[in-house]
């Protein structure tokens, strides 16, 4: 019994191991699908995209200096406003200090 059953697997394992190759005739008079082939694609010149970002830079760089220079102007301007205020302030203390010395004495 076992060496009958040693058999029967021995043929099944060789048989499933075998590859089964067969062909049409239609299949082999087909020609094959031509593959789509791709657009071709506009060159993006170099010199173009160079120029395009040096002037986006340039102008961005120009904007943030220019509020820059901005804001330092306006704290500048504040701050020499004040002491203008601030030196008009003691010199009209001063004016009125020297009324009074000048004033006649009763």
């Amino acid at each position: 019994m076992s060496a009958l059953l040693r058999r029967s697997t021995q043929a099944r394992f060789l048989t499933g191991n075998m590859r089964q190759l067969s062909s049409s005739t239609v299949r082999f008079n087909t020609a094959p699908a031509a593959a789509p082939t791709p657009k071709p694609r506009k060159p993006v010149g170099g010199v173009r995209g160079a120029l395009f970002g040096f002037f986006l830079g340039t102008t961005l760089t120009g904007l943030f200096g220019y509020y820059y220079v901005l804001d330092v102007y306006r704290d500048s301007n504040s701050l020499l406003l004040e002491d203008l205020l601030h030196l008009q302030h003691h010199v009209s203390m001063v004016e009125d200090r020297i009324k009074e010395l000048e004033a006649p004495k009763k």
